[in-house]
């Protein structure tokens, strides 16, 4: 048993990212449930088309409108604490939610209403999380860290996750949404045994804007931190404007029925697990401006390799190497940022970084389902591999010095003592 927690999580990393590690994975496996009940819930009380988009909009909306001040809560105040109190609150929507199924009182008004709740307390709490992890372990070891973290989210939120949510949905509508409450109630008593130095929380202004100014003059003033988050901006755009169709890309252009949709996710989420297994040794000695680079290309490759196949078998081929990519490419471009920021401001910029995502994500799926309409369901993969290849070639160069500014952090920081 020593041997494998020593596997899982080197004791160098310290007991606190222990706890840290073991409630993210637990939360993780909560929201793979979910991941396959929360859809099923809502077909369940709705067929309507812009019903069912308009629930995976207000999950993510609370991101574009509270996103930077959730980067400010975190930077001022108790990050455990906002980290337990929001975990409580998503306990609470969803036993309201439970209450109401259980009771016959659910309908589609209520479903949309605690979505947009989930998204507001998940905007704040992973908004947070997010900075509790460089907190904790040293520099030269946030890439392992990092990539125990991206493997419960591969194997619990994307492997296990969602078939338990649906035989459990199958079973009872609300069993789902009460399993994911125990996980959550879970992972708030372990992120209770975690122990964080300061941050300099405390240190309020008079107004909310002056702290997300800061954020971003700080942001855009660090040149490797500012390229990043172009990057994931941009890139998450193309990828949102492709991933938007692919559920009919799947099933127009591949023949795949339900059930080899499902494959596609496996894929990707094996692909991970391979990533996962692969990334000490890559970050040990492949330089880390080779793996950015390489990574984008991939993901580059991924989209013109979609938009030419018919084939399924070779489509699930590429999923697995871009379900690779993305565990390596997300495990250390979050490494490289969280090495450079200082403690005061995880929180803003992780905050910038996260409504990035979402927002290039909402714009590229905006792109994606205009461009499918006008010119069929492979023309979302061509405008992103296009796009992706000219973004590519703009920031090539870039890509190199912040690889070099992250390995000069790790060179000149100290192993502190655990």
């Amino acid at each position: 048993m020593h041997r494998v927690a020593e596997l899982i999580a080197p004791s160098r990393l310290g007991r606190s990212f222990r706890w840290l590690l073991a409630s993210s994975w637990v939360t993780n496996l909560g929201d793979g449930i979910t991941l396959a009940a929360g859809p099923l819930l809502v077909a369940s009380q709705t067929h309507d088309p812009l019903t069912v988009a308009m629930a995976a909009f207000l999950l993510r909306l609370p991101w574009l409108l509270f996103g930077l001040y959730a980067g400010v809560v975190a930077d001022r105040l108790n990050r455990r604490i906002i980290v337990i109190v929001t975990g409580l609150v998503r306990m609470a929507v969803l036993l309201l939610l439970v209450t109401s199924i259980l009771t016959h009182r659910v309908d589609i008004a209520v479903v949309l209403a605690a979505l947009f709740l989930f998204g507001v307390v998940e905007t704040f709490g992973d908004t947070t999380t997010s900075t509790l992890l460089p907190m904790l372990v040293d520099k030269p070891d946030l890439g392992i860290a990092n990539s125990r973290a991206m493997t419960g989210l591969v194997v619990w939120n994307q492997l296990a996750g969602p078939p338990v949510g649906a035989a459990l949905f199958a079973t009872g509508m609300a069993l789902p949404f009460m399993s994911e409450s125990v996980c959550i109630l879970a992972g708030v008593l372990l992120i209770a045994r975690v122990r964080l130095p300061a941050h300099g929380a405390g240190s309020q202004r008079a107004r909310v804007r002056d702290d997300i100014r800061e954020g971003w003059r700080w942001l855009w003033g660090h040149a490797a931190v500012r390229t990043l988050a172009i990057t994931i901006f941009t890139f998450n755009v193309t990828f949102g404007a492709a991933w938007s169709v692919l559920v009919l890309y799947a099933r127009e252009r591949l023949g795949m029925g339900a059930l080899g949709f499902g494959l596609i996710t496996t894929a990707m989420a094996v692909g991970g697990l391979l990533g996962g297994a692969c990334y000490g040794w890559l970050e040990r000695h492949v330089h880390l401006g080779v793996i950015m680079r390489g990574g984008l290309i991939i993901e580059t490759l991924t989209h013109l390799a979609l938009a030419l196949t018919r084939w399924a078998w070779f489509a699930l081929i590429v999923f697995v190497i871009f379900g690779a990519h993305a565990f390596i490419w997300g495990t250390t471009s979050t490494s490289v940022r969280q090495r450079a920021v200082p403690a005061e401001f995880q929180g803003r910029v992780a905050s910038v970084y996260l409504t990035g995502v979402i927002g290039g994500i909402l714009i590229g799926s905006a792109i994606g389902g205009l461009v499918a309409s006008a010119w069929g369901v492979t023309a979302p993969f061509w405008f992103a591999f296009a796009g992706s290849a000219i973004i590519l070639a703009v920031i090539w160069r870039s890509l190199l010095h912040i690889a070099h500014s992250d390995e000069h952090a790790r060179a000149s920081t100290p192993a502190a003592v655990t």
